[in-house]
């Protein structure tokens, strides 16, 4: 009986062993298999976790940018604002200490600019002082013509003024114009 009792013991010990080592052989397929998707997932975190970084960092980037983009787009004038534009050209020619009048505005077929023309009156210096002052504009322009004439017609009481008068046409191309 001690005998048939030690195989029946030897019996289930194998088939223990034999249940065990299979256990243990399936888990641990099942183990590496469960890295191996632990780490394509953790791959596909850092990459997300990367683009983050790099979004955030873009996003700082335009902050730190904005008011140099809103500068430069000081200089380009769009179709809608033709009006700030010649308001700006009448401020020069304040500032020139000349009196200033658009006459004409006029969008080329080419769309390579605006062109406007404009007739100022006042002496040699203040003409002198507000061309200077349209070259320093912040705008892109080009002067396309240019017509001065020296005016000496008498005043109500029929004398000629000391101070010769200017009358200046000017027909300036605005190049930095989008539509």
């Amino acid at each position: 009986m001690k005998n048939n009792l030690t195989k029946i013991y030897l019996t289930f010990s194998v088939i223990f062993l034999t249940i065990s080592c299979v256990a243990f052989v399936s888990l641990n397929k099942k183990i590496d298999s469960t890295k191996k998707i632990i780490s394509e997932n953790e791959t596909k975190w850092q990459q997300e976790a990367e683009k983050r970084k790099n979004t955030q960092l873009l996003n700082d980037s335009i902050k730190k940018i904005q008011s140099e983009k809103d500068l430069l787009e000081t200089h380009f004038a769009n179709s809608s604002d033709i009006v700030p534009f010649l308001d700006t050209l009448e401020s020069i020619a304040e500032k020139g200490g000349v009196k200033a009048e658009v006459n004409s505005v006029d969008i080329p077929k080419e769309n390579d600019g605006l062109i406007v023309g404009m007739n100022a009156s006042g002496s040699f210096e203040n003409v002198y002082k507000f061309i200077l002052l349209l070259e320093n504009s912040p705008y892109e322009l080009n002067l396309i013509s240019f017509d001065a004439q020296q005016q000496n017609t008498p005043d109500a009481s029929g004398k000629v003024s000391k101070v010769p008068q200017w009358n200046v046409f000017l027909k300036i191309k605005l190049v930095s114009f989008t539509q």
